[in-house]
């Protein structure tokens, strides 16, 4: 049986909160689940005490016993000193979306063409202006 440490949500709609459990992983994710070891609550300020509880002693049993924990729980386990941080590789992580991409070279060659505008009537101004100032004196 695969077992993992995971969120399962429960709250009502627009207001989460999760209970931390450990549970089949070919459970639903609200569904069955073995044994509920904590809580997060998600809309608490990030230095609450209360944004997230776990019982560390069945969690760390639970990790004895195989269970995988999920990225979120990771996360939180590493923050509670129970297991070493890992290292996490997103090389794609700055590069903009497909979109964002299209509308930043849209929006390069109209700036392009705006300057390319500006700067050809600029070149014409300085010649004709002598020519007025030399046909005056």
């Amino acid at each position: 049986m695969a077992m993992k440490i995971r969120l399962a949500r429960a709250g009502s709609k627009k207001r989460p909160f999760y209970r931390i459990v450990a549970a089949d992983s070919r459970m639903p994710r609200d569904g069955r689940f073995i044994e509920k070891l904590g809580t997060y609550n998600p809309l608490l300020p990030k230095d609450s005490e209360d944004r997230v509880k776990m019982n560390l002693e069945r969690v760390q049993y639970w990790l004895g016993q195989g269970a995988q924990p999920t990225d979120r729980i990771s996360r939180f386990l590493e923050a509670a000193g129970v297991v070493e941080k890992q290292e996490r590789s997103n090389p794609k992580k700055a590069v903009p979306g497909k979109k964002a991409q299209d509308r930043a070279e849209e929006k390069a060659e109209k700036a392009r063409a705006a300057t390319e505008a500006d700067a050809a009537p600029a070149e014409e101004a300085p010649a004709e202006a002598p020519a007025e100032e030399a046909g005056e004196a």
